[in-house]
């Protein structure tokens, strides 16, 4: 699997690539008293800035942490109210109790959270969230697709085995609390779908680190096969967090 920084290579069509975070995780995160204007946010691993975007359309002040050059770029021209650090999450300098919420999109499986959780206690006030959500690029619990049953013939060729990301929130929110400093207050999971076609299937499958260009051409190939549109079904998961005085 490549590394975080596969991601810089696909900088100029990241925002096009990836769909966007649904609209009922993001009433969750105003329900969570998340989205109030005026609070203090830090995004991490920010990348083109999905999540600063809606995050500074409700009105905070927000600061991203994005450590691909090309990616930081992007997120400031996209997002210029935004104070935009490019720098690792582990390795960005953070004043300590100058954010009421942080928030990390689709990127904590790539941070250390040794290092990471101590960094962001201090930088959190008492009692400030911890938001961290992750959108799943095929839904586990849907109905087969015949554009999935292709998907599924791609990875089962591999040495590897495919990964199963629905259960990441489980075993990414027993790492986010094994050190004690922060507390689950809720997790929650979302199933919605979108219609792709070729072109975007290979836009999206090609930012996927896992996915070699061979199996992405395949993947939009399939497409090409079953009548140029697919519908995909993909879930979200958002898990909420106190910091721990």
């Amino acid at each position: 699997m490549s590394g975080p920084m596969h991601f810089e290579h696909h900088a100029a069509t990241y925002e096009e690539a990836r769909p966007p975070y649904p609209a009922a995780l993001w009433r969750r995160v105003a329900e969570l008293g998340a989205l109030k204007p005026g609070l203090r946010a830090v995004d991490l691993g920010a990348g083109t800035g999905q999540a600063t975007g809606g995050l500074l359309a409700a009105g905070l002040e927000v600061t991203a942490v994005e450590p691909g050059h090309q990616l930081a770029a992007q997120l400031r021209q996209s997002h210029p109210a935004a104070r935009v650090i490019e720098s690792t999450a582990e390795a960005a300098d953070l004043p300590e109790a100058a954010f009421d919420l942080a928030v990390v999109a689709t990127a904590i499986h790539w941070m250390d959270l040794d290092q990471l959780l101590p960094r962001l206690h201090r930088a959190l006030v008492p009692g400030g969230q911890l938001l961290v959500w992750r959108n799943v690029y095929g839904d586990e619990t849907a109905e087969v697709t015949p554009f999935r049953e292709r998907v599924a013939e791609i990875v089962a060729r591999r040495s590897q085995p495919g990964r199963h990301r629905l259960q990441l929130s489980e075993r990414t929110e027993a790492d986010l609390t094994r050190s004690g400093l922060f507390a689950t207050t809720s997790v929650d999971h979302f199933s919605w779908s979108i219609d792709l076609d070729e072109a975007q299937v290979a836009l999206l499958f090609g930012t996927f680190s896992d996915w070699s260009p061979a199996e992405v051409e395949e993947a939009a190939a399939a497409v090409r096969d079953l009548g140029g549109t697919v519908t995909e079904h993909y879930g979200s998961w958002l898990i909420a967090l106190r910091r721990v005085s």
